[in-house]
């Protein structure tokens, strides 16, 4: 692989600043935002005065703890424009949730806040070593997805040349990206893997393929993961995050030279991690929710905004800005299974280190009696499709699952393109479990 580390020329000046400038930085930015919130979003006003708290009760960082949380409900029950915060003439761009477990979650982006996220997105494309003239195929979905559009922008902001693919279509991507040479590639992991199959199937090896980085997010994945596409591919791995309640893609990046986690761009957006069960703000290096406030967003402020993504803080390598683990999964995704947390990255890692398998898989709860059971299914890679095969990898699988994990489950094991692919965020979980 390709040394891509950039030039520290060519970083934002905030990216390598002293924590005393960052923090200064923050409790400035923050000030004004639980200011602008308060005055201008008719929720948050009633929140904070039954908190019995003020915009000007922040002295310190620490103080935000006494302000309450704002849930992804929050954005359901304001629906469609009850959270923003300027004029809806001012708003630029609306992006939506699917809306598939109820009303849509609605974001606006002022022409300023479409700005700073170009220019996220532009710094996370530079720490990935994407450069100014680079070719990046961009394979996230456009529409009201904010993946497509938000990494659009910060391609052109940084100065590479975009290649607006979206997903679907992946013999016609095999073919863009053997025609066009790019160099970098955004994409969900999990359609990463779909393309490499179509790799195979068009006789093309990935490794001889002009990629020297993929930038994958929008979904957990694991260090296994990121090892068995950087060998297919002969190309650097590297993480983004965002949430379209915060920004979108570009929230927080791995920088290419460490791959340790991934960097929060915290002169935009202030971290907590709290514990999920009692709301109290852990310290960092303790593994907990995820917490967002927005420092500079004009449209839509976000208030101490509860993703339920699970990781934890980390000082700051690459840049002088903290890190976050990557993602380990969702409070939300998480399964218990006769009393055993599990989550879907759980499965994957082991099933990366299962051999005769592919990485493809869907994890299926159902009631057996009156216990929850699982049933996790995968598929085998051609050369090991045979019956014994099979049946030896299942039984692999599930013995690792079990030492590990923690859980007894049963493993289908299908033939080769038995699983279903994925052409954008993968569904990993499918509940057959009675309706209570």
């Amino acid at each position: 692989m390709k040394d891509l580390t950039p030039d520290r020329k060519t970083l934002d000046p905030i990216e390598i600043a002293s924590r005393d400038e960052i923090s200064a930085l923050q409790l400035e930015r923050l000030k004004w935002s639980l200011k602008h919130a308060y005055d201008n979003v008719p929720m948050y006003k009633k929140r904070f005065d039954e908190a019995g708290v003020h915009p000007d009760d922040l002295k310190t960082l620490s103080d935000l703890a006494k302000f309450p949380f704002t849930y992804k409900n929050d954005l359901r029950d304001n629906y469609p424009f009850g959270l923003f915060a300027v004029p809806r003439e001012q708003i630029m761009r609306l992006h939506a949730s699917s809306g598939t477990t109820g009303k849509p979650t609605v974001v606006g982006y002022t022409a300023n806040d479409l700005s700073n996220w170009a220019d996220l997105g532009a710094r996370s494309l530079r720490a990935s070593g994407v450069k100014p003239g680079d070719i990046v195929h961009n394979a996230y979905g456009y529409g009201l997805f904010t993946g497509g559009l938000g990494a659009h922008a910060g391609i052109e902001r940084l100065g590479a040349t975009v290649v607006p693919v979206s997903g679907g279509q992946t013999r016609r991507q095999v073919t863009l990206i053997d025609d066009f040479k790019p160099n970098a590639i955004m994409v969900t992991p999990s359609y990463m893997l779909n393309i490499l199959d179509a790799f195979h199937s068009a006789g093309l090896d990935p490794r001889d393929s002009s990629l020297d980085v993929g930038i994958f997010g929008a979904e957990p994945w694991t260090n296994a993961m990121r090892k068995n596409v950087e060998d297919a591919f002969d190309m650097h791995a590297v993480d983004i995050y965002g949430l379209s309640e915060i920004m979108g893609p570009g929230v927080a990046n791995e920088c290419v030279e460490t791959k340790d986690g991934l960097h929060i761009w915290e002169d935009h957006f202030y971290p907590e991690v709290i514990n999920p069960e009692t709301g109290e703000v852990v310290a960092d290096g303790e593994e907990g929710e995820l917490v967002f406030t927005t420092l500079t967003k004009e449209g839509l402020p976000m208030i101490r905004y509860r993703t339920r993504d699970l990781t934890r803080l980390l000082p700051g390598t690459a840049r002088s800005m903290r890190r976050m683990q990557k993602i380990t999964g969702r409070s939300d995704d998480m399964m218990i299974l006769r009393g055993v947390n599990v989550f879907p990255t759980q499965i994957e890692e082991q099933l990366m280190a299962t051999g005769g398998l592919t990485p493809h898989f869907q994890i299926e709860l159902y009631r057996s009696g009156h216990m929850d059971s699982m049933r996790v299914h995968v598929e085998a890679l051609p050369k090991a499709a045979d019956g014994a095969s099979k049946a030896a990898a299942a039984r692999m699988l599930a013995k690792r699952i079990k030492d590990v994990v923690g859980v007894s489950t049963e493993i289908n094991v299908a033939d080769p393109g038995g699983i279903a692919r994925s052409e954008g965020k993968a569904v990993r979980i499918i509940d057959n479990r009675p309706k209570e």
